[in-house]
């Protein structure tokens, strides 16, 4: 763990300004704290020493190349050294890109429009100045995410968490529009960095790791079947993933440990059918997980079907918030009918269809 989450701000940009809301409580930390930032190379070492000491066993540096089957059922798995490891049941958390769930034919290869791109900098920057720039006490992290300018036009955002001693920077749209605009998420990040919301808070910092990997955007419209004959899929591999509330790794786990304890029922059973590990389905949605999902489920396709959505409500929040705090000697209700004459370029009625499918991400 490197720091946990007091903060968490929200960043509407333009060009030039930006207008954050920010939400700051000690109450975050009581008990086991709401949050924390991680760096995975480090955090994951450590889960797979924890399932190891749980008596999983891992098997390092072999990749699983496909599934064995005994007619409808899956039985084990290929892997890259031409051996095959029998189970009775696959769970396939494989990521976004699943090999394992397209050979057991519950899902075709990806589309551009399912999935983001995201890409990440990890920028070295002593403890001391993290907190200093970030008003933070000793230890304590912030998170801060970015909407509008920044995309560059593209359904995306942007973000800047706080490490112990370095923050990480990081950009992700969807595959297809980066395909659409030409566009390399490092030239991305550059621009990113050159942002008055985020360029004094990097000043100094020194760019020690970059990564880039895909994400799952589709959701439950990409949603393949999760269960069959001795296999069931979970995590990035199931497009278990909340954009919204930029969540996902806290759903994998969930649905790892859902799948675990189906598993386990089914085993005490000895029955590894499709219908016996179905439970796993009923227990994601007796939980958090599916009804999340279903919350935001055509919220990507309601911001996409306004062309402009990303630019206009955040140059919008902008214009109102220079208005608001604008001293010229005018009569303040002059700067009221200036926001009302705004409000009506757009039209009420219009802004009101676009921001309703807003609501319960809201």
């Amino acid at each position: 763990m490197e720091r946990p989450i007091v903060e968490q701000r929200a960043v509407l940009a333009t060009e030039d300004s930006f207008v954050s809301v920010a939400c700051r409580s000690r109450k975050f930390l009581e008990g086991v704290p709401n949050a924390f930032t991680i760096l995975r190379t480090p955090f994951d070492r450590w889960y797979a020493k924890k399932a190891e000491e749980a008596g999983a066993e891992l098997y390092a540096g072999v990749t699983v190349r496909g599934v064995v089957k005994d007619g409808e059922r899956i039985v084990g798995v290929k892997t890259s050294e031409g051996d095959e490891l029998s189970a009775s049941v696959v769970l396939a958390c494989d990521g976004v890109n699943s090999m394992l769930a397209q050979k057991a034919g519950l899902r075709p290869e990806l589309k551009p429009s399912e999935v983001a791109l995201g890409a990440k900098e990890v920028l070295e920057l002593p403890a001391e100045k993290i907190e200093d720039r970030f008003a933070l006490e000793k230890g304590e992290g912030a998170v801060m995410e970015l909407l509008g300018s920044t995309s560059l036009g593209m359904l995306g955002y942007a973000f800047l968490y706080t490490n112990k001693d370095s923050l990480a920077l990081g950009v992700g749209c969807k595959l297809s529009d980066y395909q659409k605009k030409g566009l390399r998420p490092s030239e991305h990040l550059e621009a990113l960095k050159k942002h008055p919301a985020v360029r004094k808070l990097i000043e100094g910092s020194k760019t020690v790791e970059y990564s880039s990997h895909l994400i799952p955007e589709g959701g439950l419209h990409s949603m393949p079947p999760l269960a069959r004959d001795g296999f069931l899929v979970a995590g990035d591999a199931a497009q278990m993933v909340n954009a919204a509330f930029r969540e996902g790794s806290n759903l994998a786990m969930t649905a790892g440990r859902l799948a675990g304890e189906t598993v386990a029922e089914a085993k005490a059973k000895n029955d590894f059918s499709r219908a016996a590990l179905s439970t796993y389905e009923e227990k994601l949605r007796a939980c958090y997980l599916m009804p999340d999902l279903e919350e935001v489920q055509d919220l990507e396709a309601a911001i996409e079907a306004v062309p402009d959505f990303l630019e206009f409500y955040p140059r919008l929040a902008c214009d109102l918030a220079r208005l608001r705090f604008t001293v010229d000697g005018q009569p303040k209700r002059e700067h009221m009918k200036a926001a009302w004459a705004m409000l009506r370029e757009r039209g009420l009625l219009r802004m009101a269809r676009e921001l309703w499918p807003l609501r319960k991400a809201l």
